[in-house]
Order: C-alpha cells, then sequence, then structure tokens
C-alpha cells in the first residue's frame, strides 16, 4: 500500500487534460525571435535572389529555388575533386547544384532548379552579413550557369569585389 502522502508526479499529458499546459506559443509570430534558422536561412536566400532577379526576370521565369539541408551529393575522392560546372563548391564541400529541366522518374517534366546547401553555407559564413553575401555570390554564378553567361555579366560588381 501507497504512503498516505504521496502523490503521482505529474507528466505533460496529465498537465495538458487538466489547463496547466501551454497554451499558445511562447514568442509571437510578429517577433524576429519567433523564426527558426532555416526560415532566416530562406529569407535570406529569397532577398539575395531578388537582387538578381530584379534584373533579369524575364529570362529566370522558369528557374525555380531550392534549399537543402546538406549536399546528398559527395566528392568521391575529396582529395582531387573536379566538380562540374553546374555545382559550385569550396574543396570537396559543395555549396549548391543547378539542376537542369529534364523528365522525373515518373515521367512528368521538372522546371530547372538551383538547391542551395544551407549547412555548408551557414558554416562558412561567421556574421550574417557575410551569408548574405556568400549566398549572392553563389546565386549569381549559378544563374550565370544556367543563362549560359559569365558571373560579371550576371553582376558586373563581382568581378570588382573578387
Amino acid at each position: 500500500m501507497a504512503p498516505s502522502g504521496s502523490r503521482r508526479s505529474t507528466t505533460s499529458r496529465s498537465a495538458a487534460r487538466r489547463g496547466r499546459d501551454i497554451r499558445g506559443p511562447v514568442l509571437p509570430s510578429s517577433v524576429p525571435g519567433h523564426r527558426s534558422r532555416a526560415d532566416r536561412f530562406d529569407r535570406a536566400v529569397l532577398e539575395a535572389f531578388a537582387r538578381i532577379d530584379h534584373r533579369w526576370h524575364e529570362r529566370l521565369e522558369k528557374l525555380d529555388i531550392a534549399v537543402d539541408e546538406v549536399p546528398k551529393i559527395r566528392a568521391i575522392d575529396p582529395e582531387s575533386v573536379n566538380w562540374p560546372p553546374e555545382v559550385v563548391a569550396e574543396g570537396p564541400v559543395p555549396l549548391s547544384r543547378l539542376v537542369p529541366a529534364g523528365i522525373d522518374k515518373r515521367g512528368e517534366t521538372t522546371r530547372a532548379r538551383i538547391v542551395l546547401f544551407r549547412r555548408p553555407l551557414q558554416l562558412r559564413a561567421k556574421h550574417r552579413d557575410d551569408l548574405e553575401d556568400l549566398l549572392f555570390e553563389v546565386l549569381v554564378e549559378q544563374v550565370a550557369t544556367y543563362l549560359g553567361v559569365d558571373p560579371d555579366v550576371v553582376d558586373p560588381a563581382i568581378d570588382d569585389e573578387m
């Protein structure tokens, strides 16, 4: 028999059942802290792409932008990596990839897309400004590859920065 003064421990389920759980979000959606790192990264990607899209909108209408956590491609031999032109990489680590338009496994047509790899890009940027610059540079290179032009044609200022 249990001692007369013992109480059962409160579990999250019993707390919720009795109305003592969290009743709403911890932070309101209007506060910047509400957004996750992935949300902030997605927003930075859109802002960086908007600078390019403003000038090249007509030619980029059939191009999609996507974000993956980590690359699903890797170098077979990290010592002697030779990435194709559609991959922007830093050494053996890909930062983004241009996937050309084509036909998927089900026989449906797919649009061309630039896939940015969030984790490798974030690890290379020390500050938010560094991330914005890196995203812009990677997107300029990828858009140039998609359009078949040099990166300095997409953004003439990038040639001055390098």
